[in-house]
C-alpha cells in the first residue's frame, strides 16, 4: 500500500488550481520558529502573549529602566540593552541584530514606534536570514517618508490633503501657498509619526519664525519638512487593513481617532461612527489602491481626513500595527498579531469577519490634564483596573512600577466594548468609576468629561460634533508656559504648580453617618491640629516636576533670567532633536542653540546673551531632565543684577571675562 500513498501524495501536490493554494500551505516551511520582539511595554507584552498561544518561543529586549517589566518576565528569553537613551537602546539597530543572532531567533516583530517603520532595520533583519513581520523595506521607504507617500497616493488616484509634495526651501513658495490656500498650515517632518514633528502656523509671522528656526543654511533641517493645508473641523478616520502574499485584501474595521491632543490620539473607537455608505465605500477603495500600489504584504493603517462635506483626503499610511488596533480586534473578532504572524508564515489572512458591536480605547498615560496633559513621571503607588463584561486591559505596568520620563508615558489601554455605541458609552462611564490610579497624574478625569459631553456621545438630541481640534479647543485650550517669555525655559507656570501642590494638601476619610457610608475630605493642617501635629496616616505623593517647568529649579532660575550665569539648562524633560551650534562658536543674543521635543512639540532654546559656546553636554536623541545642563557659554563681559551684585543662580559658577564694575 505504501507506493499507492506516495502516488496519492504526488497527485495531491500537483492537482488542479482549485487545490493549489491549499497544497502550498500544507508543504510550506514555517518561517517563524522563535520570535524577537524589538520593542517594549504593553505592545511587547501583547506580542509575547499571542506568540505563546501559537506555541512560538519569544525573545525580548530591555533597557535598564525596564529590567523588571512584565513583558520581560513573561518572555522565554530576554537581553539587556546597555545604554540610557533611545539611540543606545531600542533604536540601536546593530545591537538588536546581534541579539537576534545570539538568541537563535529567526523572526523579528517590531511592534509600533521605534524601528517599526525603519527600512534599514528591516533590511538588516532580512540580510541576517530572518523573517521581518511587516511590509518589505521598499514599501517602508515608499510610505515612511511623508513626501513620497503623497506621491504614491497621487499615483494610486487617492487625493492627498492640499499641500506641497516636496521639501520646502524657498520662503516665497511657502508664502505663495499660504496666501493661496489660507492659514493655518501644518509643517510636517517627512519622517514624523505619532504626532511628532508637526508645527501649526497661523499667520505670516509664525511662518517666517518657523523658517528662520529651521533654515538649512543655518544648520537646520528645513529640507526635511513639507507643508499641508490644515483642515479645520475635519475628522481623523482610518482603516485597519491587511494584505497577504496571495493577493487577499481586507479592511478589518474603520476607526475614528479625532479626539487628539498635540496631533496624537487619546480616544479611539471602532467602527468610525456617523459616516455615510458613500464615505465608507471610498475609504475601502482608497485603502486597497494604496496597498496594491506598493505591493504591501502585512497589516497596516491608512489614515484619512474626512471633511464636513464628506470629502476624503489621504493623510498617510502607517506600515505597522498601531496602538489602537485593539478596538478593531474587538469589533472584527480577530487577533491581529496572529494575523500578522500568519501572513509572515506565508499563510492567508482572514477575509470573512463581520463586524460586531462598538468599541472604545482610552489611552491611560502619565499626563496631567490640569497642565494641558503635560507628560510627567513617578511611581504607581496604587493601580486597580476595572473589570466585568466588555472590559479589556492592555497594560505593560503593575502597581509599584516607576514611569520613567526617558520613554513613552503610556501605561496601558482601557478597551471597552458593547453591543452598540450608546451601550459602549455607558460601559465606559462605569469602567472609569472603577478605575483607580495613584502616584502619577492620568487623563482619567478628562475621560469622564469627554464621555459625558453630548457633542461626543450624541445624546439628548445633540448631533455628534467632534473634529481633530475639538479636545484642545474645548478642554485644553490653555497657553503652554513654553510659549511665554520668548524662551521655552519660561518658568511662568510655576505658580500653577504651587496651586496644585496646595490642592493636594488634604486627606479623604471614609466614615459612616447613621449607617450611611460617606466620604469626608479634610485639609491636612486640620488633621495635624487634631492629632497634635502628628503626620497624616497616608503621606501624599510629591508633585512630580512637569515638562516645561522643572519645579526644583524654578526659584533659582527666576533670579537669572538674563542668562549671565553662562549655563544653558533644559527647561523641561525632553529629547534633544538638534544641536544648532558647535563648541568654540560665537553666538549673539537670540541665536537658536538647541531644539527640544517635549509633549510632541518642538521647543526652541535661544542664547540669552552674547558669548562663546565653551562646552556642549548633550547630543541628538539624548533624553534629558528638567534643569539638566545643555551647554555653557563664556559670556563676553560681566553684568550686574538690579541690586548691583554679579548675577548668579546660586547653583553654578558665574563665568565672565571682565569682573564686576
Amino acid at each position: 500500500m505504501e507506493p499507492y500513498k506516495k502516488i496519492a501524495n504526488l497527485l495531491w501536490e500537483t492537482s488542479s488550481s482549485n487545490h493549489a493554494s491549499t497544497a502550498k500551505l500544507d508543504i510550506m516551511p514555517k518561517n517563524v520558529n522563535k520570535l524577537l520582539v524589538a520593542n517594549r511595554g504593553e505592545i511587547a507584552l501583547r506580542v509575547v502573549r499571542t506568540a505563546r498561544e501559537m506555541g512560538i518561543p519569544t525573545v525580548t529586549v530591555y533597557a535598564e529602566q525596564d529590567r523588571h517589566a512584565q513583558y520581560v518576565q513573561m518572555a522565554d528569553d530576554a537581553y539587556l540593552l546597555s545604554g540610557d537613551t533611545y539611540k543606545d537602546t531600542y533604536l540601536n539597530e546593530d545591537l538588536l541584530i546581534d541579539i537576534l543572532q545570539r538568541s537563535g531567533a529567526d523572526a523579528v516583530h517590531p511592534g509600533y514606534g521605534f524601528l517599526s517603520e525603519v527600512a534599514s532595520f528591516a533590511q538588516k533583519v532580512l540580510d541576517a536570514g530572518a523573517t521581518w513581520v511587516g511590509p518589505n523595506p521598499k514599501a517602508l521607504i515608499d510610505l515612511g517618508d511623508k513626501i513620497t507617500a503623497r506621491r504614491v497616493a497621487t499615483f494610486a488616484k487617492v487625493p492627498p490633503v492640499p499641500g506641497i509634495s516636496q521639501s520646502i526651501s524657498d520662503m516665497r513658495l511657502l508664502l505663495d501657498f499660504a496666501h493661496t490656500h489660507g492659514y493655518p498650515l501644518m509643517l510636517k517632518r517627512t519622517d514624523g509619526g505619532g504626532g511628532r514633528g508637526i508645527t501649526l502656523v497661523h499667520n505670516d509671522d509664525e511662518l517666517r519664525g518657523f523658517y528662520m528656526n529651521h533654515d538649512a543654511l543655518q544648520g537646520g533641517d528645513l529640507n526635511e519638512y513639507f507643508v499641508e493645508r490644515f483642515i479645520d473641523k475635519g475628522r481623523h478616520v482610518e482603516t485597519q487593513c491587511g494584505r497577504d502574499s496571495h493577493g487577499n485584501f481586507t479592511v478589518y474595521s474603520t476607526r475614528d481617532c479625532s479626539v487628539q491632543r498635540r496631533n496624537q490620539k487619546l480616544v479611539e473607537e471602532a467602527p468610525a461612527p456617523f459616516l455615510s455608505d458613500g464615505v465608507l465605500e471610498q475609504l475601502e477603495t482608497y485603502s486597497r489602491r494604496l496597498f496594491e500600489a506598493v505591493d504591501y504584504i502585512g497589516l497596516g493603517t491608512c489614515e484619512f481626513m474626512v471633511t464636513e462635506q464628506g470629502k476624503v483626503y489621504f493623510l498617510e499610511v502607517n506600515p505597522r500595527l498601531q496602538v489602537e488596533h485593539t478596538v478593531s480586534e474587538e469589533v472584527c473578532g480577530l487577533d491581529l498579531v496572529r494575523e500578522q504572524l500568519t501572513i509572515a508564515n506565508g499563510g492567508e489572512l482572514t477575509v470573512d469577519h463581520p463586524l460586531r458591536g462598538h468599541s472604545f480605547e482610552l489611552r491611560l498615560t502619565c499626563e496631567d490634564p490640569a497642565k494641558n496633559l503635560a507628560p510627567s513621571s513617578g511611581t504607581l503607588t496604587s493601580l486597580k483596573w476595572p473589570s466585568g463584561p466588555g472590559i479589556r486591559v492592555d497594560s505593560g505596568v503593575v502597581e509599584g512600577d516607576t514611569i520613567s520620563p526617558k520613554f513613552d508615558s503610556m501605561m496601558g489601554k482601557l478597551v471597552v466594548t458593547a453591543s452598540d455605541r450608546a451601550a459602549a458609552v455607558a460601559r465606559v462611564r462605569r469602567a472609569l468609576a472603577e478605575l483607580e490610579v495613584q502616584g502619577v497624574p492620568t487623563p482619567a478625569s478628562l475621560f469622564e468629561q469627554i464621555f459625558n459631553d453630548d457633542e461626543f456621545t450624541a445624546e439628548h438630541g445633540v448631533a455628534y460634533d467632534v473634529s481633530t481640534k475639538w479636545l484642545e479647543r474645548k478642554y485644553l485650550n490653555k497657553e503652554a508656559s513654553s510659549t511665554k517669555g520668548g524662551q521655552p525655559a519660561s518658568m511662568a507656570g510655576a505658580a500653577g504648580a504651587k496651586e496644585a501642590e496646595q490642592k493636594e494638601s488634604s486627606e479623604t476619610f471614609v466614615i459612616e453617618v447613621n449607617n450611611h457610608r460617606v466620604s469626608l475630605t479634610v485639609p491636612n493642617d486640620i488633621v495635624a491640629n487634631l492629632t497634635g501635629g502628628a503626620k497624616a496616616r497616608d503621606a501624599k505623593r510629591a508633585i512630580q516636576p512637569l515638562r516645561g517647568q522643572g519645579l526644583h529649579h524654578v526659584e533659582k532660575k527666576r533670579q537669572t533670567d538674563d542668562g549671565q550665569s553662562g549655563v544653558i539648562a533644559s527647561p523641561m524633560q525632553a529629547v534633544v532633536t538638534r544641536i544648532n551650534v558647535a563648541e568654540g562658536q560665537d553666538v549673539a543674543k537670540g541665536d537658536l542653540l538647541v531644539v527640544l521635543e517635549s509633549m510632541k512639540m518642538e521647543n526652541y532654546v535661544y542664547a540669552p546673551v552674547k558669548g562663546t559656546v565653551t562646552k556642549i553636554f548633550v547630543g541628538p536623541a539624548a533624553g534629558i531632565e528638567a534643569g539638566e545642563t545643555l551647554m555653557t557659554i563664556d559670556v563676553n563681559g560681566a553684568s550686574k543684577a538690579a541690586d548691583g551684585k554679579p548675577a548668579t543662580d546660586g547653583n553654578t559658577e558665574t563665568k565672565t571675562e571682565g569682573g564686576a564694575k
